[in-house]
């Protein structure tokens, strides 16, 4: 590990230290000898949880497992973002959301919305669930959306395909959606304005009917025109969903959603300026310039349906089945890559596709633990069965030539259909139907009574069929079929040193596709190939602190992914199943009550990846990119945030995110520099349930890239902007 990485490690938790230290003195000064939860922030009540929910060590997890253990019986890195969270930083979509979890960087570049950077790996080696279900289409379907109707994320680091299915090598999300509850009744709402004429408006509403059922909505809208020339989008989503008690131990939910986005002119980045090599350079006149189509567009429509049958058969065991149906509309029609002459005088642009997908994903899962004993000591299983049938055809139609040459600041662009050669017809490519039938199951069983194993294990059969929609060649047949059997699995051990730490050790394996995704994958990137296996080795500790007013968590990790596509040497116009990748890194988050007033949140990756073994068709030519750095993985990512309650009611925070230099290429020929963004807000609490919050992001107007794309370009990131919400609940 690097000595400058090692230094700011040892820096937070000396100041995590020191600022406990601190904070017993002050509390001995007020002749409190130890003070607990309750007691340090009593006129505060929007502090009184917020250290509980920056780590939720002792909170279940159950992405990261069905046995119901808590984040800290988990042998695993897992991070939690509850609501609280989500609301008192800020994250107004999926993405920002995501900012929270240590060592993750996410952009949106609409070619690929939901891209994700965690442990050196992206793509399809990132899993990205809804409610614990893959859609197997991840940095499509990711695409970021507003965070109203989501009560939580939670991230596993590492492989966890033996949770979910195929992939995860490099980890899991999971994107939980707000459900009815018997608890309480109550009407949220909130309201906010912003920079960009940015608005958006959320209501959410939570109704007992009866004494067996529950009902809720979730509503929002949000509108923006961007902070890109010619960029509008507008949005709409609705979470609803109804519980029933249909007998004491046995109840039913049904769950629906449905969102609505419309792009219009979507952003697809800024071209770097000529030589594109070594640090990129961007002409800071082009930066809010837009060299997409008068009429690009990128549309979606998104349908969700659950029904989850809950029974608690006795006091050990419960079964759950949940049967779910999604449906997905996308359509683009966008010019999408810009290039600067030599010369740097002119923009290029090329590559103008229409595109449609739709996909259609049903399935059924059951789930079954019970809590039982083995040879005397607690021994926890979960079991479980899942089927799905995911079906997408996928409607490209490309002109991959130039399309014309502009000024780079001084240009009009043409209607997209006026392009020479695109017509409006959808012509179909060809249609996969991925059918996935898994069994699996967990166990933890105590050991002795501070030692504890966690094993999973996951079985499935997985038949993809493929029907050629276009012209039928050698490479490209009118129908081919390929079946896998990836057996995966989990092992780890929890030690419990004292009450409120722990320390863990787990060796994980993983399967992912050997190149793209399933979902869309060709004859060509999965012939006869079988699928890639990964494995990670991980040791960390989980502990309190500073005499329960602190919280932290470490891990170490090596994770290696062998047997993807890559170029063969001898014959660079085919692919052969030798690839390897690796990384290894070191992760700290910690949290700290530092004193009455003051809260400090932050965490810290550390990351080294590289290709192993690699080869890339350049021009007709191998060209190995062994020892290289994959692109858009930077080095180090660390977050840092300060709340300070001014008085009871008034309370002002701060946030510094600092993500370091990133390649733009697997030769690693060009990248950009490392950036800092500040944030600040100030929030008046002028009811128990009213809060009113001045938010600032970016406040140093950094320009900066949140992925390096295409030729390569940079997809920039936000200027500075500012936020001014509402937000309120009704009892």
């Amino acid at each position: 590990m690097p000595l400058h990485i090692a230094r700011l490690m040892a820096a937070v938790l000396a100041a995590a230290c020191a600022g406990g230290v601190a904070d017993r003195s002050a509390a001995a000064e007020d002749g409190v000898a130890q003070p607990d939860h309750e007691r340090i922030l009593p006129a505060v009540p929007v502090e009184a949880t917020a250290l509980d929910a920056a780590l939720a060590l002792d909170a279940p997890a159950p992405t990261a497992s069905r046995l119901g253990i808590t984040v800290r019986e988990i042998p695993a890195s897992v991070s939690v973002v509850p609501r609280e969270t989500i609301e008192r930083r800020g994250a107004a979509d999926t993405q920002q959301m995501l900012q929270s979890v240590t060592g993750m960087t996410a952009a949106s570049p609409p070619g690929s919305p939901g891209s994700v950077w965690y442990r050196g790996f992206s793509a399809a080696n990132i899993t990205q669930l809804f409610n614990g279900i893959t859609v197997q289409y991840d940095a499509i379907a990711g695409r970021p959306v507003d965070s109203w109707i989501y009560e939580r994320v939670e991230v596993i680091g590492g492989p966890s395909s033996f949770l979910y299915g195929a992939g995860a090598v490099g980890g899991s999300i999971n994107y939980v959606t707000k459900l009815a509850t018997m608890e309480e009744e109550f009407i949220d709402g909130r309201a906010a304005i912003g920079s960009f004429t940015t608005t958006d408006l959320s209501l959410g509403a939570n109704r007992l009917l009866g004494a067996s059922n529950a009902l809720r909505l979730d509503l929002n809208r949000s509108a923006s025109k961007g902070y890109v020339d010619g960029n509008r989008s507008q949005a709409w989503q609705v979470a609803a969903s109804l519980l029933t008690q249909l007998r004491p131990g046995l109840s039913h939910t049904l769950a629906v959603e449905y969102q609505d986005e419309d792009v219009d002119r979507p952003y697809w980045g800024t071209p770097l300026l000529q030589p594109a090599s070594g640090d990129g350079r961007v002409d800071t006149a082009t930066r809010f310039e837009n060299y997409n189509s008068a009429d690009g567009f990128y549309g979606q429509e998104v349908r969700w349906l659950r029904s989850v049958l809950d029974w608690q058969v006795s006091e050990r065991t419960a079964l759950r089945n949940t049967f779910y149906h999604y449906d997905a509309l996308r359509d683009y029609r966008n010019v999408e890559v810009y290039r600067f002459n030599a010369a740097n005088t002119l923009v290029t642009r090329s590559d103008a596709l229409l595109q449609r997908h739709d996909q259609i994903l049903n399935g059924n899962r059951i789930e079954l633990t019970h809590g039982a004993s083995l040879a005397g000591r607690r021994s926890d299983w979960a079991f479980g069965l899942d089927y799905s049938v995911n079906r997408q055809t996928r409607y490209p139609r490309s002109i991959s030539g130039v399309i014309s040459t502009v000024h780079p600041t001084d240009f009009e662009t043409e209607d997209f259909f006026d392009i020479p050669g695109m017509t409006s017809a959808y012509q179909p490519d060809r249609d996969n139907r991925l059918q996935t039938l898994a069994a699996f199951l967990e166990n933890r069983t105590q050991l002795i009574a501070p030692l504890s194993v966690v094993l999973g294990l996951r079985y499935e059969r997985i038949d993809l069929e493929v029907q050629n929609k276009r012209t039928v060649t050698p490479t490209n047949p009118a129908f081919f079929e390929r079946v896998w059997y990836p057996l995966t699995g989990r092992i780890g051990l929890v030690l419990d040193l004292a009450p409120g730490a722990s320390v863990y050790a787990q060796y994980a394996t993983a399967a992912d596709p050997p190149a793209g995704i399933l979902t869309t994958a060709s004859f060509a990137q999965i012939r006869d190939f079988d699928l890639t296996t990964g494995r990670q080795a991980e040791i960390g500790a989980k502990f309190d602190f500073a005499g329960g007013r602190g919280a932290a968590t470490i891990a170490a990790y090596h994770i290696v992914r062998r047997d993807f596509a890559v170029t063969d040497p001898a014959a660079p116009g085919t692919t052969i199943p030798v690839g390897k990748q690796s990384s290894r890194g070191i992760e700290l988050g910690a949290a700290l009550r530092a004193t009455k007033r003051l809260t400090l949140e932050g965490n810290v990756a550390w990351v080294d990846a590289q290709f192993d073994d690699f080869t890339e068709n350049v021009g007709g030519v191998a060209v190995s990119r062994a020892g290289r750095t994959p692109p858009n993985v930077p080095d180090l990512v660390g977050n840092l945030w300060a709340t300070y309650a001014i008085t009871p009611a008034l309370q002002l925070g701060m946030d510094v995110r600092h993500v370091s230099s990133r390649y733009g290429n697997n030769a690693n020929t060009v990248s950009d520099d490392a950036y800092t963004l500040l944030g600040a807000h100030l929030g008046y609490r002028v009811a128990k349930d009213t809060m009113v919050v001045l938010r600032g992001r970016n406040l140093t107007d950094e320009i900066h890239a949140t992925a390096i794309t295409g030729t390569p370009m940079f997809y920039l990131g936000a200027p500075r902007s500012v936020e001014l919400s509402i937000q309120t609940r009704f009892r």
